[in-house]
């Protein structure tokens, strides 16, 4: 019970201020859930977790969906998400910590690369985005940071932005979970405090709302970078322990 009392609580927490800059949950999460119950545990956990937070923001803006960007990034994603979870359970838990660690931080370094808009991506590169993204879910779970430009530079904005990549999320992570279950990495346990992650971070999204207004822009990109940043010096450490 005390192990679930605090999956729970940090799952509130980790909702509140995702839902305060709109991503970033697991970012905080994860190093936490983690250095708790070891990264074989913890990717399964945050995985189920990311299920019922996207089923939230798809049952939210369900008519906004655009189903054609959903199908070209979800389809070879979802495939590559499978290959990507069988790739990270064959590797030796330090291994994972400094894959998942050096992952935050190139995330940080690209937000920060990244140029002005260019031109809009065609599906077939949305589809290609989606395949190199799918797998790197499977293998270290957070790439948020990576998957909303293409959506936004596929034309997507506002709640068809937030729907479609909630809906493409969801597939791959739904192609992971069910890997994890076809190799034994999610039993019961692991399942039930997957589904008290997800539902604290629910509860903690909409709790996060009442201070979007009060946060400028710039204060949302800056407590991003300081999740990131934070998460992956933690991953890393947890690599040499």
């Amino acid at each position: 019970m005390t192990s679930y009392f605090f999956v729970l609580s940090v799952g509130l927490v980790a909702g509140c201020v995702s839902g305060v800059i709109g991503t970033g949950s697991s970012l905080m999460l994860l190093p936490v859930l983690v250095y708790a119950y070891g990264p074989k545990q913890a990717v399964p956990i945050m995985a189920v977790a990311a299920v019922l937070a996207n089923i939230a923001r798809v049952a939210a803006w369900w008519r906004e969906v655009d189903w054609k960007a959903v199908a070209a990034y979800a389809l070879p994603g979802a495939l590559t998400a499978t290959l990507g979870a069988r790739t990270m359970l064959s590797l030796r838990p330090a291994v994972i910590d400094a894959m998942l660690g050096l992952f935050f931080l190139a995330m940080l370094v690209l937000r920060h690369s990244r140029s002005g808009p260019g031109r809009r991506l065609r599906l077939r590169e949305v589809a290609a985005a989606g395949a190199v993204i799918g797998f790197l879910t499977g293998l270290v779970l957070s790439t948020g940071p990576l998957s909303v430009p293409v959506f936004t530079a596929y034309g997507l904005a506002g709640g068809v932005f937030i729907s479609t990549e909630a809906a493409s999320s969801l597939a791959l992570y739904l192609g992971k979970i069910a890997t994890f279950r076809q190799l034994g990495a999610l039993p019961a346990d692991t399942l039930l405090q997957g589904v008290i992650v997800g539902s604290s971070l629910m509860a903690g999204t909409y709790v996060g709302k009442a201070f979007v207004m009060r946060i400028s822009p710039h204060a949302f990109s800056l407590l991003l970078d300081a999740l990131m940043l934070c998460s992956g010096l933690s991953l890393l450490w947890a690599a040499t322990r």
